[in-house]
């Protein structure tokens, strides 16, 4: 029977199914991922009240993984079966952007390409502007608001999710689907409080290919142009789809390989 297990073992690791694995950040948070397959590197980042487990269904995952990518999904922190710390301090300084640069690290990676997708862009956007191993990076479902120091909309969030305004229409839908996922409202508040915010400067001077990419339904849609000028070097791409389900799709898989080829 031990002999059985070894030979399972062993099948799992040849077949390159998923493994996850842990590893404790620099400020003791224990941060949840998934590695596989092997070849070029691609680092996937999930959007708000979502957690790794969402580009397991999402076509580009496998579509990397049977194109020969190795690919490498955190859990951010606060999301999925990450740590979900509650002091504010956990989540200042730019940590969750740290997060990734510090797995990096940790599995000696030399080069990487990066997607985020709605809120992951954002920790997407920032971590390009500190970590030179990415060569390309994709920004989907994202406009240009979350550059802008003044938006007001991540606040708003932050409050509805804390309890410290009454639900509107805007925020309802959100925080009872959280909710509805046991998802961490204290951690969903501090995520907005704390989402990244790098400035059009910084961004300007990032000299790697940049895909902007969004749903034609995708009510983020008429200002997703506006992300593509603020990059030297970026292409836009307009697909079929909404806001929650543009990532999960063939179209959205298909343009971003492309780019990423």
């Amino acid at each position: 029977m031990r002999s059985l297990f070894l030979l399972i073992f062993l099948l799992i690791g040849s077949l390159g199914l998923t493994q996850s694995h842990s590893f404790i950040t620099h400020d003791s948070i224990q941060i949840t991922y998934d590695d596989e397959g092997t070849g070029a590197v691609v680092v996937l980042l999930h959007g708000f009240i979502n957690s790794r487990k969402s580009w397991g269904r999402a076509e580009l995952k496998k579509d990397l993984l049977s194109k020969g990518f190795r690919v490498i999904v955190p859990d951010l922190r606060g999301n999925g079966d990450s740590d979900k710390p509650h002091e504010e301090k956990y989540w200042k300084n730019k940590n969750e952007v740290k997060d990734v640069i510090f797995l990096i690290d940790l599995l000696e990676i030399e080069s990487y390409l990066l997607v985020g997708y709605s809120r992951g862009s954002t920790v997407a956007a920032e971590l390009v502007t500190l970590d030179k191993r990415v060569s390309k990076v994709v920004l989907g479902g994202m406009g240009a608001e979350f550059t802008d120091p003044t938006w007001e909309i991540p606040g708003i969030f932050a409050d509805a999710f804390a309890g410290r305004i009454p639900l509107s229409e805007m925020t309802e839908g959100a925080v009872n689907y959280a909710k509805s996922i046991d998802a961490d409202l204290i951690c969903m508040s501090l995520q907005q409080k704390y989402q990244p915010s790098p400035n059009k400067t910084s961004l300007g001077k990032i000299d790697i290919p940049v895909l902007v990419i969004a749903g034609n339904e995708d009510n983020a849609i008429n200002k997703t142009s506006s992300l593509s000028f603020v990059f030297n070097n970026a292409i836009i791409n307009i697909v079929t789809g909404d806001h929650n389900n543009t990532y999960k799709q063939s179209n959205f898989s298909a343009a971003v390989i492309a780019f990423l080829n």
